[in-house]
């Protein structure tokens, strides 16, 4: 492991850059004591408080993990699906928002990912699958449901769905599109839309996952797809109408 002190970049975080790589290629293992703050700041010829600035750079970015005792010292920390979902719906998030996507984009990405666990989801599903894509049908029909609760209980069906593929990594992988697209896309249509038309659409998925017909809730999310999508070109036509008058009636 090697730092460049003729770099620009922080020794700092050339230190975490060199640290990360090393566990990425294996060079260091899961659970392994990595070498103690005066060893790491010898290696690098660096000062401690630099060598502990590039550790918590590797905590925050959960690479690492620390204990205390006289049996701690930093170590290379075991990753979950569910921590590394977490940090993927922060960062597409804050790439959606900040990178401006339009509406279709988002809505072409997300509907297409999904779709492309319906196959799975309809030969693998379990009860406990069924059960949870049911209990937000219901939720969302309730009367007198906030937005943001329909809102939630929205994700947490799709959620549902994806994970009824059974593949952690494909639902790991769509985290960002039904956990930080979808949210985003609700904010825009939820003034706009149906509840009843979107929980039968539901309904429609769902009773083709359990019947394990993978055609019929291909059509189902397709045809939701194409409903959302028309939603946000309404929203956006009417938000563009708004701001022509205003700037008429400002002339």
């Amino acid at each position: 492991m090697k730092i460049d002190p003729d770099s620009p970049e922080e020794l700092s975080a050339q230190i975490a850059r060199a640290i990360r790589a090393a566990i990425m290629d294996g060079s260091l293992k899961v659970d392994e004591r990595l070498p103690s703050e005066a060893e790491l700041a010898e290696s690098f010829g660096v000062s401690r408080p630099t060598v502990r600035e590039a550790l918590k750079r590797l905590a925050a970015q959960s690479l690492i993990r620390t204990q205390r005792g006289a049996s701690g010292g930093a170590f290379v920390a075991r990753q979950s699906y569910a921590q590394a979902r977490e940090q993927l719906i922060t960062t597409s998030t804050l790439l959606l928002s900040m990178n401006g996507v339009d509406f279709a984009t988002a809505c072409e990405a997300r509907y297409a990912l999904e779709r492309a666990c319906v196959p799975l989801a309809a030969a693998r599903r379990s009860a406990d699958h069924l059960a949870a894509m049911r209990a937000e049908i219901a939720r969302q029909s309730t009367a007198g449901l906030s937005d943001e609760a329909f809102c939630a209980s929205d994700v947490a069906f799709h959620r549902a769905l994806v994970d009824a593929a059974g593949n952690p990594i494909l639902s790991y992988q769509l985290a960002g599109a039904v956990e930080a697209m979808q949210p985003l896309m609700n904010m825009i249509t939820f003034t706009a839309r149906s509840r009843e038309r979107i929980w039968a659409l539901h309904g429609r998925i769902a009773d083709a996952i359990e019947a394990r017909d993978a055609a019929e809730a291909d059509r189902g999310l397709a045809d939701l797809a194409a409903y959302t999508a028309e939603l946000g070109a309404d929203v956006m036509a009417a938000r563009a109408a708004r701001r022509v008058n205003r700037h008429t009636e400002g002339a």
